[in-house]
């Protein structure tokens, strides 16, 4: 399995001297949940913007990475208000792999439970899935892509049909 920070609200951190959220371009927030595991994962990391700021040409670096990967099951830490652009775009390119997306809400350095517990049901759900597909996990749901969406006005994301 490989674990793929993309970046997002997930892993922002409060800049004291500029007074905003920023989305660092490292591994801080997931080092620090993977710390409680007690296996090995492959950690790497990619593109690391707030998933707004996200191009055609940084899905396609993502898709790149995954493609060239020896691995076939994912983990991608990722915003959550262009997840399911990601989730569509590489379900287009591939079948014969287990990808999930995942992310936050609010960031780890802020709320840590709820980073914490999105990024360890994603885990779990990779390692023993065995379905290739591209899924979501968000709010205690893991389902394919496009059936789960971010629920703007709840806050939170929600199984459709």
């Amino acid at each position: 399995m490989l674990l793929l920070n993309c970046g997002g609200t997930f892993n922002k951190r409060y800049n004291h001297i500029t007074g905003e959220l920023e989305v660092p371009m490292d591994n801080f927030a997931i080092e620090r949940i993977l710390e409680s595991f007690y296996n090995d994962i492959n950690l790497a990391g990619a593109v690391y913007k707030d998933s707004l700021d996200m191009t055609l040409d940084d899905r396609k670096q993502i898709a790149d990475i995954l493609f060239h990967s020896n691995e076939k099951k994912f983990v991608l830490v990722h915003g959550t208000d262009t997840m399911d652009k990601t989730a569509e775009f590489l379900d287009e390119i591939f079948d014969d792999r287990v990808i999930v997306l995942t992310g936050a809400m609010r960031p780890f350095e802020i709320d840590n439970v709820e980073a914490s517990l999105n990024l360890g049901l994603a885990i779990g759900f990779v390692q023993s899935c065995e379905t290739n597909g591209v899924y979501i996990c968000m709010n205690g749901f893991i389902k394919r892509w496009n059936k789960i969406k971010k629920d703007k006005n709840q806050g939170r994301f929600v199984v459709e049909g």
